[in-house]
């Protein structure tokens, strides 16, 4: 059986590494029979699985559910789960009591949004033991004062604090970065100047690795992002199964004899 991954295995000169979201039993078993190397259990389930207009109103629990279901596939690839929004930000002890629910959940590290002001944060929970990614750039869980998700990075002044926010990331513990929808440019600088693993979404080729939403690739998001690739119509086989189901059913072809016993 082949070991299962760990985040000693991100280290930096090793990628590039292949991330995607799962939120549930079957899919995490797949994506991870499919080869990836690390599983996020992200808030984005709010939007692809939830029907939420964004991730605002995903709770500990619904992360504490989520997690539980794809640890259940023990999965090889590392589990990394979200913190969802206010889940961290009151402040250290408060993060201490969620992060380790998520452990206890079955995940393999957390993740948290922001920079340089939650750097305190990412220090306790690594002192404590729980490992931890960082996220930088578009930063979702802060969509209202973006004013909505779009691209970050493209003023000098957002330049810099994206560079500050990783290294002050990369000092506080974090064993790897992701950078979501900001210049490839930008991305390229950033994996240069720190020493940890960076995982793009959106953010061009020059990082460690990359990371997609499942629903995004595989044609079962409403609204994918723009730098998202769909590489199968899973919505298009699912219509078709049930279509062909209720027309066999309403022509009294289903059941079948195979399918019952007298």
């Amino acid at each position: 059986m082949t070991r299962r991954k760990t985040v000693l295995d991100f280290a930096r000169g090793r990628g590039p590494y292949v991330w995607i979201t799962a939120y549930d039993y079957p899919t995490a078993r797949l994506v991870d029979e499919a080869g990836v190397d690390g599983i996020l259990v992200g808030d984005s389930l709010g939007m692809v699985v939830l029907g939420l207009p964004n991730t605002l109103g995903v709770t500990m629990a619904d992360m504490v559910r989520h997690t539980e279901a794809v640890a259940r596939a023990r999965p090889r690839a590392l589990v990394v789960a979200d913190m969802p929004f206010v889940s961290y930000e009151p402040g250290p002890e408060t993060a201490l009591r969620n992060a380790s629910r998520l452990v206890r959940a079955g995940a393999d590290a957390v993740k948290l949004e922001g920079g340089a002001e939650y750097a305190h944060i990412v220090e306790k929970l690594v002192k404590a033991g729980i490992p931890v990614m960082g996220h930088i750039g578009l930063t979702p869980q802060r969509v209202l004062t973006l004013g909505g998700f779009r691209m970050v990075g493209r003023t000098e002044e957002q330049r810099k604090k994206i560079l500050e926010d990783a290294k002050a990331l990369r000092d506080a513990g974090v064993f790897a970065i992701v950078l979501e929808f900001v210049p490839a440019s930008l991305a390229k600088e950033v994996t240069e100047s720190v020493d940890v693993a960076t995982i793009c979404i959106g953010s061009g080729p020059h990082c460690d690795g990359q990371i997609l939403v499942l629903h995004d690739v595989i044609g079962l998001s409403e609204r994918a992002p723009s730098f998202a690739k769909r590489y199968a119509d899973a919505a298009s086989v699912i219509k078709d199964a049930v279509a062909r189901y209720a027309e066999e059913v309403r022509k009294g072809l289903f059941p079948a004899k195979e399918h019952y016993r007298e």
